[in-house]
């Protein structure tokens, strides 16, 4: 999805939040600044972390709005969170994806502040987008409980949208060796089932038990096929003829699907 076949309600629902949380900008400026976001959401190499993730996000937030305090400042975070996406190599995943918090938040201060909102609410966003680089919200803060939530609600996927979504975030990937990626997948999913709760807010706590299902199947699936490299490392090590078991089988592996995650 591109900003092209944005869905035509975007525009309009971020002016709303925007005049909702104070902007005294024109509807000129707040709709151009809605326009670059979309812009940014629709950059090349966004397989799941494009305008179909914010849409989801905010249609997320809007289900889980009633719990909310400040539910156009969420908004807002919401459309600020992934903002800034960068995939390469130098970026982690295993520590934080391709998303950028830091610099997300940022940018949301320069323009939140250009656009005309008050001091604190532009704080206020700034707070919720940095949260999500740790999804452990306060059990007070029930706006960084719903954000939070709307985010990693794509864990509760029906098993066909969760196989997507592995696909896609994949692909984001790409560059990444198929062991590299699995090993960094592994470290998250497995922070993820540590945790007691994956949802914080109470309607989220509809979504625990599916996404422990898809979480644990993932899980259990990488750790096989990260189990298959090693041992096609070792055989690779022993053989006399110096053939690279391990190089073929991982080659055979990405052919067949079975190395992605999303396969």
């Amino acid at each position: 999805m591109g900003v092209s076949d944005a869905p035509q309600w975007l525009i309009s629902a971020w002016t709303r939040a925007c005049v909702a949380a104070g902007a005294t900008a024109s509807r000129d400026e707040v709709e151009k600044v809605g326009e670059a976001l979309l812009d940014r959401w629709s950059e090349p190499g966004r397989h799941f972390h494009n305008l179909r993730h914010l849409t989801d996000v905010l249609a997320r937030v809007d289900e889980l709005a009633e719990e909310t305090h400040e539910p156009d400042l969420v908004r807002l975070a919401a459309w600020y969170h992934g903002a800034i996406f960068d995939a390469a190599e130098r970026a982690s995943y295993a520590h934080r994806g391709g998303e950028d918090e830091r610099a997300s938040a940022a940018l949301a201060r320069r323009e939140l502040v250009d656009l005309g909102l008050p001091e604190h609410a532009v704080q206020r966003v700034v707070e919720l987008v940095e949260a999500l680089a740790r999804h452990a919200p306060a059990p007070e803060d029930f706006d960084c409980a719903v954000l939070c939530d709307a985010d990693l609600a794509m864990l509760a996927s029906e098993p066909q949208k969760y196989k997507a979504y592995l696909a896609e975030v994949r692909a984001e990937y790409a560059h990444l060796p198929v062991e590299q990626f699995v090993r960094a997948r592994i470290k998250i999913l497995r922070r993820l089932a540590e945790r007691q709760n994956l949802f914080a807010s109470p309607l989220g706590a509809a979504w625990e038990e599916s996404a422990r299902q898809n979480v644990g199947a993932e899980l259990h699936r990488l750790e096989k096929e990260l189990a298959r490299i090693e041992v096609d490392r070792a055989t690779a090590t022993s053989r006399p003829d110096g053939t690279d078991a391990h190089a073929a089988s991982v080659t055979s592996g990405a052919d067949r699907g079975t190395a992605a995650p999303g396969a």
